[in-house]
């Protein structure tokens, strides 16, 4: 080989990797900005990484952890789920009005007292999950897109919601005076789960269990297989032999299920609860799937990822907090991150196209 064209071979060479290094830059850009944040606000405010405000972060990341692993399921399908915060407020207002101290003289329902705790989670996932299944229903028979069928199903469900709360002897008040035994079961804390004197809530762990749950069913089951080949090519998996309509209805019911333990959660955490309860959570969950690299073009998606997303996402918005920026910039935060999320997963689909 001449030296001429060894010249050329390594110039190639230097494009090809320097080529490599920027797609690595882009395709994690966004994770790059948002260490740069996060170090730049642990530098500020020295407190952001102290062993409380880390309980707080985890803490946070658990509790919006189930919604987001419902709404990942919907975008693997190439589609979304706009009811999942309206699905997160009824599901809350049901299980708080179910969980109310018997002795309260604001109590919702008066001729019950508080139900078992298995009892009310076994009807919040009931509630969930029809809902969802309603939605999946709509998409996979009628042929209508998900964001058309999750947006009318959001304004019945808000409907649904502003009507339940004035049930009963509740007059349209915030649903609160909870039983000690849910409060306990969610916001209570083990004896040894402690960080630095710290306790961890026990809902973390009822994240945990989930994550691995969900963990499980996409990865080692049937359902979860069929489910990403739908999501890659819709005929093609009419053709292998995978129930399109089935798959569909089962993918949005258990979205529904992941958004009732939400709902279980915010109830005794939010521990007043309103029609607003649960409001644009499908924001922070559709935000957090895309960060995580759950793609809207369909049959790609890691629970690790979700994890990873709403992790970095509660980082974000706590640390903001931490700095003190004002709360009406968070939303402009938000949509910034879905633009430049969605941006990068395009770029990334037609790179490989």
């Amino acid at each position: 080989m001449s030296k001429e064209s060894k010249e050329l071979q390594a110039h190639a060479e230097r494009q090809l990797n320097a080529a490599k290094i920027g797609d690595v830059l882009m395709n994690n850009a966004l994770f790059i900005l948002m260490f740069i944040a996060i170090v730049y606000i642990a530098i500020v405010n020295e407190n952001f990484l102290k062993p409380a405000s880390l309980i707080n972060i985890i803490s946070q990341t658990a509790a919006y952890l189930p919604v987001a692993l419902g709404v990942a399921g919907c975008i693997v399908l190439t589609g979304t789920d706009l009811s999942a915060g309206r699905i997160v407020g009824l599901t809350a207002c049901v299980g708080a009005s179910l969980l109310q101290n018997p002795e309260s003289a604001n109590k919702m329902w008066t001729s019950i007292g508080a139900l078992p705790i298995p009892v009310v989670i076994i009807i919040l996932m009931a509630i969930g999950g029809i809902i969802g299944a309603f939605n999946g229903f709509f998409v996979a028979k009628f042929k209508l897109h998900p964001f058309i069928v999750t947006l009318g199903t959001q304004l019945i469900i808000y409907t649904a919601l502003l009507r339940y709360v004035r049930m009963g002897n509740n007059n349209g008040m915030a649903i609160s005076s909870l039983d000690k035994s849910y409060t306990e079961f969610i916001t209570g804390s083990l004896p040894f789960a402690k960080i630095a004197g710290t306790p961890i809530p026990n809902y973390v762990w009822i994240s945990l269990v989930l994550t691995g749950v969900m963990w499980f069913i996409w990865n080692k089951t049937t359902f979860g297989k069929n489910m990403f080949a739908l999501g890659s090519n819709e005929e093609a998996a009419r053709v292998s032999g995978v129930n399109v309509l089935m798959t569909t209805v089962m993918v949005f019911a258990l979205a529904g299920m992941m958004y009732s333990f939400t709902g279980l959660i915010e109830g005794a955490r939010v521990a007043s609860n309103t029609a607003n309860t649960g409001a644009n959570y499908e924001l922070d969950a559709i935000a957090a799937c895309v960060i995580g690299g759950v793609s809207f073009v369909g049959g790609i998606g890691k629970i690790r990822g979700i994890v990873i997303g709403v992790l970095m996402l509660r980082l974000i918005f706590i640390g903001l907090n931490m700095i003190n920026i004002n709360q009406d910039y968070f939303y402009l935060v938000k949509g910034a991150i879905i633009l430049f999320a969605c941006a990068l997963d395009m770029r990334k689909y037609l790179v490989k196209k």
